[in-house]
């Protein structure tokens, strides 16, 4: 089941970035695993949705925003003893619903970023919008390697069929 994140439910999200960030320690990133989540102003202020598992509790969540008229996805995590079930493509899915383009920034090369979001059906944008470059540049501020980064849109179903 996926719904709009419960206030109180917030901390415990942070908790499930954090346990989702620890896969980059396995491939030599470990600045990334220790980066905070995202903060509890910042989750406030997001229109966030959530996976419930089995247990009632989330599992996943994403946390979605406006930038240049698009649905920007700012960020998506799923506990690791969720993964590779299709929760996080499932909550992907259901933010690309409407009519309106959705975009994100992540690691280029990462498997479960960049290739992961190829699959969905998300390309890479050449010419990023001003918001999506404010972005980035607020990334690059934070350590985050330009280089390592790329921005992708997956346009409405609309234009892509």
């Amino acid at each position: 089941m996926i719904r709009l994140a419960q206030p109180a439910e917030l901390p415990y999200l942070q908790q499930i970035e954090n346990a989702s960030g620890e896969a980059f320690r396995d491939i030599g990133m470990p600045e990334i695993a220790d980066d905070d989540p995202m903060s509890l102003e910042d989750l406030a202020e997001h229109e966030v949705w959530v996976a419930i598992g089995a247990q009632g509790v989330p599992v996943a969540f994403i946390a979605i925003g406006d930038v240049d008229g698009a649905v920007h996805v700012h960020q998506v995590s799923v506990h690791p003893s969720h993964a590779r079930q299709g929760i996080g493509a499932a909550l992907i899915e259901h933010v690309t619903r409407g009519e309106r383009a959705v975009t994100l920034t992540t690691f280029r090369d990462v498997p479960w970023n960049a290739p992961y979001y190829e699959r969905l059906g998300f390309q890479a944008v050449a010419d990023t919008s001003p918001g999506l470059a404010s972005i980035m540049r607020e990334e690059a501020s934070r350590g985050l390697d330009p280089a390592t980064r790329v921005a992708m849109v997956l346009l409405p179903a609309q234009v892509r069929a």
